[in-house]
């Protein structure tokens, strides 16, 4: 009889619900279940959650996956979550991030943008620690949050005792040992692999303050992604999960990171792909969904223009991370399909077909196209996708989306082809970006793809044609939760290393060629999409002159 199955908890937080999953040791989601979490926005680009609601969701989340399961079987636990920051006073309890005083709300999540005028404050010092994030923070990391907190609220920033970011703090809850991950330290808090903290940056930003008794209020103790934390569950965290005491409980992953994590390294043998046999860092992740990240590693630290990093040991352990990003992708595509005036007849039509407005529209393209293939529709129609601004590579939040070649026609073909533009317009952005990685020396051959936006083929046969890479597609759709467990696997031992599990437990489900007659068509597209930034450039300078 073969020995009993061994199973692992990936526990993923993201922005709006708290998802667990039992997965098995080939990496199969076992058991799934999602659960809401609350977000409070007391005002415009405050956006707040609350500690504790989040870790009672991860507990009736985990009891759910665990329901039945021999506990013996369970071997060890990962997290993953958005990057926010935590703040919990000096007996652990939370401490509000808020005017109110509301100290539930002790979460300034990832995307609360309050932080602008301190964020400014700091990328004007040009200090060295910014020069590895691609020279500028983003007002979504917490050295400007931190700020923001001793700046408006005296009270909270006196009493604090912990900042956390959040996969950090629920390690903590799960083993009550502060440390911190790799991950998070190095990619949204300046601490660097080689250096560790740098005192003269807190000072020279205004947090010396953070600097006494060793840095112990934002980490002192810092540990690689999937290495086991403490002496894993204690008894109190381990009744709370309904998970036996003592398991190996990892070192965390911020939710993108996990999602790179259980898709790149994937065994490829036998699909002919261009990165078989060769190093992982000829992969690169791209997790797709509201917004995306492309995810890249290498051997040696790379400086790529508007890309984030280089981060060492930040997603895989001993590799070097690139990421690069756009900051509204499936949130763009939603956009511009819901304001379009033929969107009710849309609505109606793909709800008499029982498919989804996506899945309509993908028909609807293949009616339309005639003899030509789809993707050439757009011959006379082009858009710059920066409806939010550009993260990658041109690290310019003022820069708009632009349409061009727009008629009276109002139809749902209409609808079809501007959809279509758009998500052209995101695979040229991804063009952009791994074009600036290349340039700047990453050797990169083949996509992995995960996330919601990798569910629809146009959107992935698009980013195969358009990038001229072949595209992978993980077998299971929860990535991340994947990454998570992953994690678990690595921290409970029985996986050698991160690389091991990830061969593993990481498996690949279709393949997308990308189609080479097309390319000539595309090549052009590109050249017309950098020329749209460049119009924009100008006529800005000319309404600024």
């Amino acid at each position: 009889k073969n020995a009993a199955v061994r199973y692992y908890v990936g526990i993923d937080v993201g922005s709006a619900s708290v998802r667990a999953a039992l997965v098995d040791g080939c990496g199969t989601v076992v058991a799934h279940a999602e659960q809401p979490i609350q977000i409070w926005e007391p005002q415009p680009d405050h956006y707040e959650q609350s500690s504790a609601d989040i870790w009672a969701s991860c507990c009736s989340v985990t009891k759910k996956v665990v329901c039945g399961v021999d506990a013996a079987q369970i071997r060890g636990v990962g997290f993953d979550a958005t990057c926010s920051l935590v703040v919990l006073d000096k007996q652990f309890q939370p401490l509000a991030v808020n005017c109110e005083g509301q100290n539930h709300r002790n979460v300034i999540m990832w995307m609360d943008h309050r932080a602008v005028s301190q964020v400014k404050l700091i990328n004007a010092t040009q200090h060295r620690v910014l020069n590895y994030v691609g020279g500028a923070l983003s007002v979504e990391m917490q050295p400007p949050k931190l700020l923001w907190i001793k700046e408006n609220l005296q009270e909270s920033w006196e009493k604090a005792g912990y900042f956390f970011d959040l996969p950090d703090f629920l390690s903590w809850k799960a083993t009550g040992v502060t440390a911190r991950s790799l991950c998070t330290v190095v990619c949204k808090w300046t601490y660097t692999s080689d250096r560790g903290w740098d005192d003269t940056f807190w000072k020279m930003i205004g947090l010396e303050d953070l600097v006494k008794d060793k840095y112990e209020k934002i980490g002192n103790h810092i540990l690689s992604p999937g290495e086991a934390v403490g002496k894993g569950l204690t008894p109190e965290a381990a009744q709370d999960l309904g998970l036996p005491e003592g398991i190996a409980v990892a070192a965390s992953l911020i939710d993108a990171h996990a999602g790179g994590l259980g898709v790149i390294g994937a065994d490829v043998k036998g699909h002919n792909l261009p990165c078989e046999n060769q190093p992982i860092t000829s992969r690169v992740a791209m997790i797709c969904g509201t917004s995306s990240c492309h995810m890249g590693v290498s051997e040696k630290p790379i400086f790529v223009p508007g890309v984030w990093g280089p981060y060492f040991s930040a997603m895989v352990p001993g590799l070097w991370l690139n990421e690069g990003g756009q900051s509204a992708t499936g949130k763009l595509i939603d956009h511009v399909v819901r304001g379009h005036v033929a969107f009710p007849e849309l609505q109606s039509r793909a709800a008499a077909s029982a498919h989804s407005i996506y899945t309509y529209l993908n028909s609807h393209l293949d009616l339309i196209k005639k003899s030509l293939p789809v993707g050439f529709l757009t011959v006379d129609l082009h858009v710059w996708p920066d409806f939010h601004g550009n993260r990658s590579p041109l690290t310019d939040l003022t820069l708009k989306g632009m349409v061009v070649g727009l008629t009276m026609s109002r139809g749902l073909d209409e609808l079809a082809l501007i959809y279509l533009a758009t998500i052209q317009a995101i695979a040229l952005g991804t063009r952009h970006i791994l074009e600036t990685m290349q340039a700047a020396g990453h050797d990169i051959n083949t996509l992995f793809l995960c996330g919601g936006l990798s569910k629809n083929p146009l959107f992935v046969q698009m980013h195969a044609d358009i990038t001229g890479k072949p595209v992978v597609l993980s077998k299971e759709v929860e990535s991340v939760l994947v990454g998570a467990a992953i994690l678990g696997a690595c921290a409970s031992g029985d996986f050698a290393s991160i690389q091991e599990a990830m061969a593993k437990m990481g498996k690949i489900g279709r393949v997308v060629q990308p189609n080479h007659e097309h390319k000539r068509f595309y090549d052009k597209k590109y050249e017309v999409f950098l020329k749209l930034v460049e119009h924009q450039r100008e006529y800005r300078s000319i309404m600024n002159s």
